[in-house]
C-alpha cells in the first residue's frame, strides 16, 4: 500500500524550501487592491505567479508517473480518467486527488503564495475541497466545455468557494488555455451540461442574452508557473490542444473554514460522509491558511 499523505496536514518534502529559505514576507504574495476589485467585478484574476521553475519541473516528473494507470498509489484518487472525453482522438485527462499521491502536489497545498490570494478572496481562512489535474496530450488534447464549477459541488453549503488554476506548461489560445465569460459569476446557477466533449451543449440552459456573451471570451494565456483565480459561478472552458506541446495545469478548490456539508452522502469518492450542516475538516479537508486580510 502507498503512502497516503492525506494523512498529513503539513509539508511532508522540501518542495516549499525556497519559500522558507529565504523568508518571503507575506505581503509579497498579498494581492492588490486593484486585483481584488477586478475578481469582485469581472469574478477571476489571473497571472498570479504561484510556482519557481524547480517546483514545475518537480510536479511535472511527479505527473508524469501518474499517467500510467497501474501507477503506485492509483488506489487513493477520488477520480481517475485516462480520457474523460469520449473521443479517443480528443484526450483529456482528469483526476482528483493527486494531494494523496504525490509529496509535491500535496505540498503545494501549503504554498504561501497560493495560500494568502485565495484568504483575501475568500474573505476569511482557506479549507481545502479537493484538487484537479487537467491535461491535454500533444496534438490530440480535448475540450473542457463551459460550465460552472459550483454545479458539481452543491453538497456544499454556502456557496464560499474558490478556484485556482495553476499552469505546469505555458497556457496559450492555441494549446486550449482557460477561457473565461467575465461577469458570468453574477448569473444564477446552471444546470451540468457536461465536463468534456461538445462545448456548444451549455447553449440550451441560457438566454439568448446570455449565449450572445459566448461571442467574446476571454483567453487567459498564463506562463507556466502562473495562476488564475476564479469565482465557483463563473462560467468557463477551454478549446482543444492541436499544438506539438502538451498542456498540463493543476487545479486547488477550497472553500472559506465553515462551510458545511449537504449531503448524508460522501463529498468525495472514498472519503467518509460528512454529516448535513457538519462543517468540513478532517483528514480530508485540511485548513491551508488561517490569515485573513480585510480590504
Amino acid at each position: 500500500m502507498a503512502q497516503d499523505f492525506s494523512k498529513q496536514h503539513k509539508p511532508v518534502s522540501d518542495f516549499l524550501s525556497r519559500d522558507s529559505d529565504i523568508e518571503v514576507p507575506a505581503a509579497a504574495f498579498q494581492l492588490s487592491d486593484e486585483q481584488i476589485e477586478f475578481f469582485h467585478e469581472n469574478g477571476y484574476v489571473s497571472g498570479i505567479r504561484i510556482l519557481f521553475d524547480e517546483q514545475i519541473e518537480q510536479l511535472r516528473q511527479e505527473l508524469s508517473l501518474m499517467f500510467n494507470p497501474e501507477h503506485e498509489g492509483r488506489e487513493l484518487w477520488h477520480e481517475y480518467h485516462s480520457n474523460e472525453s469520449a473521443d479517443p482522438n480528443r484526450v483529456l485527462f482528469h483526476a482528483l486527488g493527486a494531494w494523496r499521491v504525490s509529496p509535491g502536489f500535496h505540498d503545494l497545498l501549503w504554498h504561501r503564495a497560493f495560500g494568502i490570494p485565495a484568504s483575501q478572496l475568500l474573505d476569511g481562512p482557506v479549507r481545502f475541497w479537493h484538487d484537479q489535474l487537467f491535461c491535454k496530450p500533444a496534438e490530440h488534447g480535448g475540450v473542457v466545455a463551459w460550465h460552472q464549477d459550483y454545479s458539481y459541488w452543491t453538497r456544499t453549503l454556502p456557496m464560499a468557494h474558490l478556484t485556482c488554476w495553476i499552469g505546469l506548461d505555458d497556457a496559450t489560445s492555441s494549446n486550449g488555455c482557460l477561457q473565461y465569460i467575465p461577469g458570468s459569476h453574477q448569473w444564477d446557477l446552471l444546470p451540468i451540461t457536461g465536463l468534456a466533449g461538445d462545448m456548444d451543449a451549455i447553449q440550451e440552459a441560457l438566454s439568448p442574452d446570455q449565449w450572445e456573451r459566448f461571442q467574446n471570451p476571454v483567453a487567459i494565456e498564463l506562463k507556466a508557473g502562473e495562476a488564475s483565480f476564479h469565482h465557483p459561478l463563473m462560467v468557463h472552458g477551454s478549446y482543444e490542444n492541436s499544438t506539438p506541446s502538451p498542456r498540463r495545469a493543476t487545479v486547488i478548490n477550497v472553500v472559506r473554514d465553515g462551510v458545511t456539508s449537504a449531503s448524508g452522502e460522501p463529498l468525495l469518492d472514498g472519503v467518509p460522509p460528512v454529516l448535513p450542516g457538519q462543517s468540513l475538516g478532517g483528514q480530508f479537508f485540511p485548513l491551508l491558511h488561517e490569515a485573513t486580510f480585510k480590504q
